[in-house]
């Protein structure tokens, strides 16, 4: 009898699963959808770069998509939009300090990343690496603090730069009147980081802001220079930052949800997720291509975002659905920061994120997720690509650390789980770097039979764990379940 029941059991999940399948088949219109893709990739958009004007009709097209739709606006937000304070502030024309007798120029071994100019000769004071607990006791009104760059355990790119804002707001509240940290990541080539930091860097700010503190990074390999300055044998530096001109410019997250029908589970989110900025007008390629569509990266992901608002309000799951468009990833992943850190939905409520982010594909019969076998929804992913004739894969590449360089960390770090629904990858080979942050980002150099089958199976994946009767967790002794249990009261 028992056996009987759940060949039952199984055989009615089984037409169900496929009623889904088929629903989603039936409603997807693939050519509005590459109608989407064409126009976020197009050379209009001018690269998407969040610092640029053709940023507003990039949002603006994502936010009338969704209201076309019929999902709704979040209440706090402006329309569709999370508006957010930007800084741009950009490289000084003259940047020169002097530790001791020896100088560092900007460019070359010294990068002016924040603030506004200075000049002058000011005392040195060391803390380890400018975080809170390294204030206790040390004065440093007046002084400039030499610190060193990130933090134990927290040395990947976004933490790099997250840590770096933290520590400005640490600094100004001390009194201090510059932060210098020493880059001494050697497996980081300083020339890389001079080529993509000296540039106008884009940071979050209030609208308002003045007296900006100065923010650099200074080549220290070896640690030579801060542990002279610890010693002593260094106490000041000659400061001559001259220049400096920052704009303060408002960033727009786009969001919009779709409420569940479930009287309880509608409460609960499922936050579907990718940026949709690139970086915008860079150095020319050979057939003197200089706009970076950023069609892969990622173009391909709000597609899917948008596509999922489409569907998810004509067949609305249990859970309810948040839909964002973030802003601002490729500067360091501002716009999910800046919502993770003033939620419009409480965070509490997102029980999961399935966020998109791209470099590229190198196979298409994969969908590539990082973090797959960190939640207990794997299971439902897996089952959803290959419903479409795909096979979901773990991330081939852990030593690039992609799982926090993308905007899903923002959320794994409150206990969100929170994965990123990739193209198929299975290294990165040339494959990938012919198009990861290249002009020849094109729509039409991708594989469109491929990208149809990509966006059904996230919206496959998103209506599983939307109507779940589970909510998803961290997998036991993942490096963000102690946060999850903290952020849904789990013991």
């Amino acid at each position: 009898m028992k056996r009987t029941i759940l060949f039952f059991a199984l055989l009615s999940t089984s037409f169900y699963c496929l009623a889904q399948k088929k629903s989603i088949e039936k409603q997807f219109n693939q050519k509005e959808a590459i109608s989407h893709f064409r126009f976020l990739a197009s050379d209009e958009l001018m690269g998407r770069d969040p610092a640029r004007p053709e940023m507003d009709a990039a949002s603006r097209y994502i936010a009338e998509q969704f209201w076309k739709y019929g999902a709704k606006e979040v209440p706090g937000a402006k329309g569709y939009y999370q508006e957010i304070p930007f800084r741009l502030s950009a490289p000084p024309t003259k940047g020169t300090i002097m530790f001791g007798e020896e100088s560092f120029n900007q460019g070359t071994d010294l990068l002016v990343l924040d603030g506004d100019g200075l000049e002058g000769t000011y005392e040195l004071v060391v803390l380890q690496h400018g975080v809170e607990a390294d204030y206790q006791g040390v004065d440093v009104k007046g002084k400039i603090i030499v610190a060193n760059i990130g933090a134990p355990n927290r040395m990947n790119p976004a933490d790099l730069f997250s840590l770096g804002r933290e520590k400005i707001a640490l600094a100004k509240s001390n009194g201090a009147v510059a932060i210098i940290e020493m880059f001494n990541v050697p497996t980081v080539p300083w020339p890389a980081v001079v080529n993509y930091l000296g540039r106008p860097q884009l940071t979050i700010g209030a609208p308002d802001s003045k007296d900006a503190l100065p923010y650099i990074w200074a080549r220290d390999l070896k640690n030579e220079l801060i542990n002279a300055i610890g010693r002593g044998e260094i106490k000041n530096a000659k400061v001559d930052i001259q220049g400096k001109k920052n704009r303060n410019i408002i960033g727009k997250n786009v969001i919009a949800y779709i409420e569940g029908t479930d009287p309880v589970l509608k409460n609960e989110y499922v936050m579907l997720s990718a940026h949709y900025d690139h970086v915008g007008v860079g150095r020319p390629d050979a057939k003197g291509d200089s706009i970076y569509n950023g069609a892969r990266d990622n173009a391909v992901g709000t597609v899917a975002v948008i596509n999922a608002a489409k569907y998810f309000a004509e067949n609305p799951p249990k859970r309810s659905i948040l839909l964002c468009a973030w802003t601002a990833e490729e500067k360091g992943l501002l716009g999910s920061e800046y919502f993770a850190n003033n939620p419009l939905i409480p965070l509490k409520q997102i029980i999961y994120n399935l966020n998109i982010d791209n470099g590229g594909y190198n196979d298409t019969n994969l969908v590539t997720v990082i973090g797959l076998g960190r939640t207990s929804a794997d299971p439902l992913i897996e089952k959803a690509v290959s419903e479409f004739g795909l096979k979901a894969i773990a991330d081939p590449a852990p030593e690039q650390g992609l799982y926090d360089r993308s905007d899903n960390v923002n959320f794994a770090r409150r206990g969100i789980p929170a994965p990123t629904f990739s193209l198929g990858f299975t290294a990165f080979d040339d494959e990938i770097s012919k198009y990861y942050h290249q002009p020849g980002d094109h729509v039409d150099n991708f594989d469109l039979e491929y990208a149809v089958k990509y966006w059904k199976s996230y919206i496959l994946s998103a209506q599983y764990i939307a109507n779940w009767n589970q909510k998803p967790v961290w997998q036991s002794g993942d490096k963000y379940e102690t946060a999850g249990k903290e952020l849904y009261g789990l013991k």
